[in-house]
């Protein structure tokens, strides 16, 4: 297999390594130390995808994170499929498999391809929002074909087969960037003793020192980079960590940084030497006590006509392509440039034999060192000059160069086309202000390098430079070190010195200021000249944008798309928003520029996640009789993260037969609830009575012990948050009772009322829930049945209703509760945990004589529906109070504090006659069982769009009434009762039901109350 465009000699790949990989179901080798994009690049790949909006060919143009256009997927099976890849930042590997992320049939044609050559004119920015708003019936169609068209990589439809592991690191000394300033100063804080961490997104530590012509003591500078890692690796304190992507930089120097363990070696991570599957990639969570900056800088494109022609790329990767891999982009180079540094790429370029046309400076009579070495070797140079149009439509073919004048923005006459199949730009260097910014420090405009730096820091950091501001080799390893000491002493640890390596003084001159090369035609009838080749940002578009009102630089982004997603704005920032500036009229310094934000670049899924999946991010509960409810043939359904028994059935019996058979034996004899996974949360302390008035809706002041009470919790709103009973151990203790899915939420919310409101109430609380199993017996024979195993004196006398009692059950200490959530005859017996499934056999062992039967969730949601009792999360749904419920005997209205939703609850809004309120409904059809959250209307034939008034929130039938009810919310309900509503079903029935009382059977409680 020939690889066009690699160069016989050269780079720091290992060409005795060659690897077969795949691109676009075509089959291309590579060398083992490539990366997708050099291998792409040496088999003469032009065409890696179409852009976002216009679906414009487009090829690589960069070489590290900051590239725009290979942006392509991952993975030969669905399995191991992973979207939106820099193709610039994957290294090559056997069996590779990558494709374009849109173009259709293919990416080389793609039919829509035609919006390339007329989108400026019919989809300019704010083409979506003014075009697609109308009319709304259409709105999911369009979706689907904006989607469709986006070209946005694909998320895998299958588990990913691979781990993520999360790392808590702790250091003195963070340093971010492993270039020249980055390794001075992680030398410096490493010879001082302090702990440091080195981490940089690159496969190797060198940053530009990898492929550079500069020397360091007469040595390459790669030789240089080499002693440095190899003196850091010797030393104990210091941790290095390549492909890490420094991403986020978060309060109090805490800083996340995402590893990519073993991307380099397959699509799925290997085993290790002892078998057991290695992290695919690593996010390190760092805590530092100071940090170094060395991000670097990102080499600026010019922005002229048709600047997305594939064969356009920054003078500085096309360097790197030629130097570190030993690939040529090209035969034919063109540069265009308005600084001295691009002139290295002329130089390399030459000394690599390859045919070096023209260089277009945009400055006049330039004469540093690298441009008279270029002018010595018989290159042409066209001062005053630029690439205004690069001319071809899949692969460049030529370059317009024509005379311009910056300052002016002009460009003047018609120019000369030259003949090239490569235009390599440079138009200066933005420093990497990202991390910088994200925790909100505005970069500073710098004139004298056309570039931002930090602002002001509110982190403890120090930069370091290239993103500082600093370009010179000699000064950048200075300031690097200079960063290290600075940061390692205040960090604790004394000074260090040491004799640095010097490179070649080089005479350099001034960069120009050249944001937008002029074209002979106005900007808005150019041919497209791209700011944003990621998200198909042009300047005719920020003009418009301008011209539309947007005037700040937040708005222009938003509305073009200027530096949206991956890109961050790594390369068309400064251009963008010099080009507002111009068009208003302003400087670059007034326009600023716009925030950035965690990630730097994509941090995938897997990662976020770490092993926090599945069971360690939802880990199964189970109670203590867990294994009795498997021996029995329980069915179990998930209640917040618990197993709950949902039903037992018998030989033959589906869930409808089971539930009838479980809810007849509870009103009709005893029933036993395994109710262990009910939120327990004990209270103590001198303010917990206080505390309980301050959050439930009724009052707790008078509660003696040895009773309990029921209670609401309301969020500020005063809308119902959750319910439970809590009853008084002592005089300064209570265990409150949650439901099952609220108690963590309930325990948080305590803890952030305590400790931000009421700081000064003495009060603990302590999760209890897993330390108590609780048995409920239920039904008329329950208190015989416990009778049989317990010293207490159970008669309804000596242990009334809402009271608690302690004493032995089986022989077991325990508190037993006379609570009913059923309507019947109830006791909750609470034991350790650890003892519970003794207690729960002899209970079994002791009740066959009255037939106890086990029932699950969906009997006691249909017993306790039938008594009206709500089910928080499912007849609340956050917008009902206690007066909607029909529960105002539960409020407290002349309490002497004001408890939490009391405002909230006496709002105008929440005091309206016709909110929706709970209520009973029987289907005129005995028979027919709604499905919940059915739409409720009084008018059965008005026409659609219908008034809906309500929806069903519980529905069952009731083996033990013999007919079907439901409880819903109905707009003022309370005041219709025996009036009709109907049901709109999704079939297309119509259901009519009375609105009754939501109390169904036995509405005077005498059940739980028998002798």
């Amino acid at each position: 297999m020939s690889q066009v465009n690699r160069l016989s000699q050269g780079g720091r790949i290992n060409r005795g390594q060659p690897v077969n990989f795949t691109f676009n179901g075509q089959t291309y080798q590579g060398y083992v130390g490539d990366t997708l994009a050099a291998a792409l690049l040496a088999n003469g790949v032009e065409v890696v995808g179409r852009s976002f909006k216009y679906s414009r060919p487009r090829g690589i143009v960069a070489a590290g994170a900051e590239e725009p256009n290979a942006i392509l997927q991952l993975g030969a099976t669905e399995a191991t499929q992973v979207p939106n890849i820099r193709a610039t930042q994957q290294p090559l590997y056997a069996g590779l498999v990558a494709t374009s992320t849109n173009g259709w049939p293919n990416v080389n044609t793609d039919m829509m391809g035609i919006l390339g050559k007329v989108g400026g004119k019919v989809m300019p920015p704010g083409f979506y929002y003014k075009t697609f708003m109308y009319p709304q019936s259409l709105w999911l169609t369009y979706e689907k074909y904006i989607r469709k068209a986006a070209g946005l990589g694909r998320s895998p439809t299958e588990n990913d087969p691979d781990i993520y592991d999360h790392i808590n690191r702790h250091c003195d000394v963070l340093v971010v960037g492993a270039g020249p300033a980055g390794l001075a100063a992680a030398l410096a804080a490493a010879r001082s003793g302090a702990r440091v961490i080195l981490a940089d997104e690159q496969e190797e530590f060198g940053g530009s020192l990898l492929d550079s012509r500069e020397t360091l003591d007469g040595q390459p500078a790669a030789d240089w980079v080499a002693k440095v890692i190899d003196e850091l690796r010797c030393l104990p304190e210091v941790t290095l960590l390549p492909r890490a992507t420094v991403n986020g930089y978060h309060d109090h120097n805490f800083l996340t940084i995402h590893q990519r363990l073993t991307d380099h070696l397959g699509e799925s991570a290997p085993t290790g030497p002892l078998g057991q599957k290695l992290a695919r990639h690593r996010v390190h969570r760092v805590r530092a006590k100071r940090v170094v900056l060395a991000t670097g800088a990102h080499e600026r494109p010019l922005v002229y006509a048709n600047n997305d022609v594939p064969g356009n790329m920054l003078a500085g990767a096309v360097s790197t392509y030629v130097r570190r891999y030993g690939v040529a982009p090209g035969r034919r180079l063109v540069l265009s440039t308005t600084n001295d540094y691009a002139y290295r790429v002329a130089l390399d370029w030459l000394d690599a034999g390859l045919t070096l046309v023209a260089v277009a400076d945009a400055r006049r009579n330039p004469k540093g060192d690298w441009v008279e070495e270029v002018r010595a070797r018989g290159v042409r140079i066209i001062d005053g000059s630029a690439v205004v149009e690069s001319r071809g439509s899949k692969r460049v073919t030529g370059a317009l160069v024509c005379p311009i004048d910056a300052r002016a923005f002009t460009a003047s006459g018609n120019g000369e086309v030259i003949d090239c199949d490569l235009i390599a730009s440079s138009g200066g260097y933005s420093p990497v202000v990202h991390l910088a910014s994200h925790l909100g420090g505005r970069p500073v405009w710098r004139e004298d390098i056309l570039g931002f730096v930090p602002g002001e820091g509110f982190q403890q950091r120090v930069c370091a430079g290239a993103v500082n501001g600093v370009f010179s080799l000699n000064d950048v390893l200075a300031d690097g070190f200079e960063a290290g000491v600075k940061a390692a002493g205040e960090a604790g640890f004394g000074p260090v010195s040491a004799t640095l390596p010097s490179a070649p003084a080089r005479r350099e001159e001034a960069s120009l200021a050249l944001f937008q090369v002029p074209h002979p035609k106005p900007t808005a009838r150019a041919p497209k000249q791209f700011v944003d080749l990621q998200n198909d940002v042009t300047a005719a578009g920020i003009e418009l944008a301008v011209r539309e009102g947007f005037e700040s630089v937040e708005h222009v982004k938003r509305y073009t798309a200027l530096g949206f997603g991956t890109d961050q704005g790594k390369l068309g920032n400064i251009n963008g928003l010099a080009i507002a500036a111009r068009s208003l009229g302003i400087g670059i310094r007034e326009m600023g520029t716009t925030m950035f934000r965690p990630n730097y670049t994509p941090v995938t899924f897997g990662a976020v996640a770490g092993r926090h999946c599945g069971e360690l991010f939802e880990p199964k509960r189970y109670t203590a009789m867990q294994r009795w409810h498997l021996e029995n043939g329980a069915e179990f359904e998930d209640v917040g993260q618990w197993k709950r028994p949902w039903y037992f059935p018998k030989p033959g019996e589906d869930l409808h037969a089971a539930v009838a058979r479980e809810c007849l034996a509870v009103r009709n004899s005893v029933g036993i609830l395994d109710a262990s996974t009910l939120g327990k949360i004990d209270i103590q302390g001198p303010d917990a009575r206080e505390f309980l008035n301050r959050v439930y809706t009724n009052a707790w002041t008078k509660l003696d012990v040895g009773k309990a009470r029921y209670g609401l919790m309301c969020k500020e709103d005063g809308m119902v948050f959750d319910d439970g009973v809590t009853a008084c151990l002592a005089d300064n203790h209570f265990l409150m009772t949650t439901t099952t899915g609220g108690a963590a939420r309930v325990l948080e919310w305590l803890e952030l009322y305590h400790q931000t409101e009421w700081p000064e109430l003495k009060v603990f609380f302590t999760s209890v829930t897993d330390h108590w199993a609780t048995m409920t017996l239920s039904g008329p024979n329950s208190r015989k049945l416990l009778a049989e195993l317990t010293d207490i004196d159970l008669g309804r006398e000596a242990f009334p209703f809402m009271t608690w009692k302690e004493g032995q059950v089986g022989g077991v200490p325990a508190r037993v509760f006379r609570i009913s959530f059923t309507g019947e005859l109830s006791f909750e017996v609470n034991v350790q945990a650890d003892y519970a499934m003794g207690v729960w056999e002899k209970l079994i062992a002791a009740g066959k004589k009255y037939g106890l039967t086990p029932y699950g969730t969906e009997t006691m949601h249909v017993l306790r529906a039938e008594k009206g009792f709500i089910i928080v999360g499912q007849d609340t749904d956050a917008s009902v109070t206690p007066d909607d419920l029909n529960m105002g005997w539960c409020v407290g209205r002349n309490k002497p504090f004001s408890w939490i939703g009391w405002r909230g609850m006496n709002r105008q809004d929440t005091l309206r006659e016709d909110r929706k309120q709970l209520v009973g409904l029987k289907p005129r059809d005995a028979k027919v069982v709604l499905p919940e959250g059915a739409q409720l209307v009084f008018d059965p034939q008005q026409q659609i769009p219908m008034a809906m008034v309500g929806h069903v929130t519980s529905s069952y039938y009731s083996a033990a009434m013999g007919y079907s009810f439901a409880l819903a919310v109905v707009k003022g309900g309370l005041k219709r009762m025996g009036e009709s509503v109907y049901a709109m079903l999704r079939d297309g029935r119509v259901v009519e039901c009375e609105i009754c009382s939501s109390v169904f059977l036995d509405p005077k409680n005498e059940r739980q109350n028998v002798a």
